[in-house]
């Protein structure tokens, strides 16, 4: 590509456009099933291993006779298994260059594309099918000269959780996995907790990793994180559990990588280039040439993902460097005696090394930056002293898109060398820029306090710059909470008539291994985003940075704004998954509400806006978690066996932020009323249908309890035990939905009618996200009905039982029944304990939400007997 395609490329990248280059197979990829024990296929019928090929490759490993590295990739959440070929392919390509010295060979395992997000029953089991597969791998290599005694892992999504798992498994032998690199992986929690079997899952893993920390040193893990175009997995759950991060654990954001700095969104994580070459390279770096292995040495794995993870260095990476290098070749010799200095050539033929004396500038100054813009070719910045050249790794080189490369030294670490030397290869027909300026760290570095939340964009915090240099650092005060979101506008003043490089905007966050880019011509008005994955933790004093790669003689004004949007946007990314939970319980306080409308004047009528009330709720749940700080209320609550309060665990995350609940309580009061809206007139339009099609006869007053009615509930109990419970629940919602239906055509007959039809429509607006809530099990058992007819584990069969008991009776019921009942005005209190229960114990676990609104129904059921 032409520099000018590399900077338009750039600069679509940071208008938004996902960077990720496709990757592509040269060769028509073939997935060759491994044959397994039988008593493994038969324990685990839906699932399968594949050996990935292409051509000529694939022909030969059809005999199994496999000799290089094996590779072990795991899909996640309704992923596939060909979803390997991406690494597989590239790895293929760069074993050919190297003429197969080194090859690795990809396996992939068949999860049948299950749900195991929203569905935890089954990873347990993936996770013991992983650990025969392991077996399986291993067998294949038992006669070779090289043989392997450990595989690595690529995990996708929630393939990587099962990896972690591997380690908690009874009879695993944590040696036989020695690398583990999870992509876009939701370690922390998971993303919509919908039964108690994956929140169980992933307390069962963390509390592993971080109870044994210590025995999983020579396991070396790497989290790479989507970044902020990954909808479905926010990066502040991808990390992992920060009590496991020992020296072989590291985490980082797509952004940050270098060579790719590029944000991925959930899936294009496993085919993004730039991702899939940086750890095919890094692949190829943890061979060891004795073995023909991935190294056994942990010190040399966590080095090889930093060089090509965190601080690549644009070079080769090299085990033990050489301390000196010769110069070689004809180059001419430049001395560079100036703090600053530039240097710009077209079609230049010769090469050169420019050399500058530290003697004249060390006590002058504290540091060196050198940077080139708009190269072709790479160029290498080398230390020099006595004669010779001194390589040092921990240099660190800013890549964006091959156009912008950068070094900085600090002389105090050097003070025994006594040049820096800059080699310019010959380059012919290629037009570059280099500079290079001796600094003092302070005279770069300002200090910009952002503004405050409350300030809603009407204040702003601004800094002038008025740029003679190549560098400088603006530090963001008390930027440190995921709440803040902020809009920074760079304004750059220049002056005309002169051909300058474009500026690049960086902006790091110390703790999280997290850059975003943002190119920008000169002069222009650049907008740069910043906002937070995760909070700084408590023992981090790093401030977040944003690196102005500027233009000399040009003035740039920095102007930093909080952004109501984005507040908004990262309160939707943080507590999406807990909007279900604000829903119902603004539904059940309006049914509450109901209750006692009916009670008092004998009409069931209230309007949600009229009940939604959250200073009924929110107090009492921000007294608790208040009250949880201190040693004698937090004994008194364990010992009556209630549950941490969610708000409280999110709070110890970090994750919960002052008026979040009652911006989440707002949010689900809107969209609880235009549900509610949109569901009773669709109601009414089905009702008008079926009324043109069919002309019903007058509906017949039934008992509560009928013999028919009975067997019903008989009948549906048993489907809901030997099937599956959200079945059996889905069958009661459509079996009173139609009930509804037919009574809308009847809504005119008379009072007690009308209000009958509003009582219903209220149940089952509660029921439908009952329903909502449990999709994910009945979605998982009806694609592998084939395999099993009855769902296990089944996280709603008892609820499910009861639900069906209730809803029979329910659906005969009128409000003439209830309304003289002795229970009803406890059964109009109940909702608004219940719903503040709902959210202090529903926001992590939304499988707690049907038993609240189940209790509500009891009561109502136990209104129309007594």
């Amino acid at each position: 590509k032409s520099p000018l395609a590399l900077f338009r490329w750039s600069m679509a990248a940071a208008s938004g456009e996902n960077r990720c280059s496709m990757t592509y197979m040269y060769e028509y990829p073939e997935y060759l099933k491994i044959k397994l024990p039988k008593k493994t296929a038969r324990r685990y019928p839906a699932y399968e291993l594949y050996l990935y090929g292409e051509g000529s490759y694939a022909e030969e490993n059809k005999n199994l006779l496999l000799t290089g590295i094996p590779v072990l990739f795991l899909p996640g959440n309704a992923g596939s298994y060909k979803q390997v070929r991406s690494l597989g392919s590239i790895a293929l390509r760069k074993a050919e260059d190297v003429d197969f010295k080194y090859h690795f060979n990809f396996f992939s395992v068949n999860f049948n594309e299950e749900l195991v997000a929203l569905y935890g029953g089954s990873l347990q089991r993936q996770t013991k099918f992983v650990h025969e597969c392991i077996k399986v791998i291993l067998k294949l290599y038992r006669d070779q000269e090289f043989a392997p005694s450990s595989v690595a892992i690529v995990g996708h999504s929630m393939g990587g959780l099962v990896a972690r798992a591997l380690l908690t498994l009874k009879n695993f032998k944590p040696e036989l996995i020695n690398l583990l690199i999870t992509q876009a992986t939701p370690h922390i929690a998971p993303v919509m907790p919908l039964d108690r079997y994956l929140t169980d899952f992933y307390t069962a893993v963390n509390s592993h990793w971080i109870l044994k920390a210590q025995d999983l040193r020579n396991l070396t893990t790497l989290s790479v994180a989507g970044g902020f175009r990954d909808y479905q997995v926010r990066s502040g759950l991808a990390f992992l559990p920060r009590l496991s991060q020992h020296d072989s654990a590291l985490s980082v954001v797509s952004s940050a990588v270098p060579k790719a700095w590029a944000s991925t969104d959930h899936l294009s994580i496993v085919w993004c280039k730039e991702l899939i070459l940086a750890t095919i390279r890094a692949f190829f770096d943890l061979i060891d040439e004795n073995t023909r292995q991935i190294t056994e040495d942990p010190k040399k794995r966590m080095s090889v993902l930093n060089h090509h993870f965190v601080r690549h260095p644009a070079k080769m990476f090299e085990e033990n460097p050489e301390a000196f290098t010769n110069l070689t070749g004809a180059f001419m010799w430049i001395t560079v005696k100036g703090s600053k200095w530039t240097y710009s050539v077209y079609n230049d033929s010769d090469g050169k090394y420019f050399v500058f004396p530290l003697a004249s500038h060390r006590k002058s100054y504290s540091h060196v930056y050198c940077e080139n813009s708009m190269l072709v070719r790479k160029y290498f910045f080398n230390v020099w002293t006595k004669g010779y050249v001194y390589n040092d790794s921990s240099f660190f080189l800013f890549l964006f898109s091959f156009l912008f490369k950068v070094v900085m030294l600090k002389l105090l670490d050097y003070p025994s060398l006594s040049h820096i030397v800059i080699q310019v290869p010959p380059a012919v027909g290629n037009k570059y820029t280099l500079g290079c300026e001796f600094f003092k760290e302070d005279s770069r570095t300002v200090q910009l306090p952002v503004t405050h939340l409350f300030s809603f964009g009407l204040s702003s915090s601004k800094i002038l710059l008025n740029s003679s240099g190549l560098l400088y650092n603006v530090q963001l005060q008390h930027f440190n909470q995921i709440y803040q979101a902020f809009k920074i506008y760079i304004d750059s003043h220049c002056q005309p008539l002169k051909e300058r490089k474009p500026s690049v905007y960086r902006l790091h966050i110390p703790w999280s291994y997290e850059d975003s880019i943002t190119v920008a011509k000169v002069p222009s008005l650049a907008e740069v985003s910043a906002k937070l994955h995760i909070a700084q933790p408590h023992n981090d004093s790093s401030l977040p940075e944003l690196i102005i790669y500027s233009s000399p003689d040009c003035q740039y004004e920095v102007i930093l704004k909080t952004s109501l949007l984005q507040v908004l946007g990262q309160i939707v990314r943080f507590h999406a998954g807990a909007f279900p939970v604000y829903i119902v319980s603004n539904i059940l306080l309006t049914y509450g509400g109901q209750l006692s409308t009916l009670r008092s004047t004998g009409n069931f009528s209230l309007e949600l806006v009229r009940t939604a009330k959250p200073y009924k709720v929110e107090p009492l749940i921000s007294i608790v978690v208040f009250l949880q700080g201190f040693n004698w209320f937090r004994e008194i609550w364990e010992s009556l066996s209630l549950p941490e309060v969610d708000a409280a665990v999110l709070s110890s995350q970090d994750a919960w932020f002052p008026l979040v609940s009652l911006i989440l309580f707002l949010f689900g009061t809107g969209i609880a009323y235009w549900s509610g809206v949109f569901f009773s007139a669709s109601l009414r339009l089905f009702s008008s249908l079926w009324l043109t099609l069919i002309r019903p006869t007058e509906l017949q007053k039934d008992k509560l309890i009928t013999p028919r009615r009975l067997c019903g509930m008989i009948s549906l109990a048993l489907v809901s035990w030997t099937t599956c419970g959200s079945f059996a629940v889905l069958i009661i919602y459509l079996q009173y939905l139609f009930k509804v239906l037919k009574c809308l055509t009847f809504s005119q007959s008379s009072l007690d009618t009308v209000n009958s039809l509003k009582m219903h429509i209220t149940i089952l607006n509660l029921f439908t996200w009952i329903v909502l809530l449990n999709l994910p099990s009945l979605i998982y058992w009806l694609k592998n009905l084939r395999y099993n007819v009855r769902l296990d584990p089944d996280p709603c069969r008892s609820t499910a039982i009861i639900l069906v008991c209730i809803l029979e009776i329910l659906m005969s019921s009128s409000t003439s029944e209830v309304k003289s009942s002795k229970l009803l005005k406890i059964a109009a209190k109940v909702p608004l304990p219940l719903s503040v229960a709902m959210l202090a114990f529903g926001r992590m676990h939304l499988y707690r939400v049907p038993h609240f609104v189940t209790f509500s129904l009891l009561l109502h059921v136990l209104c129309c007997f007594v």
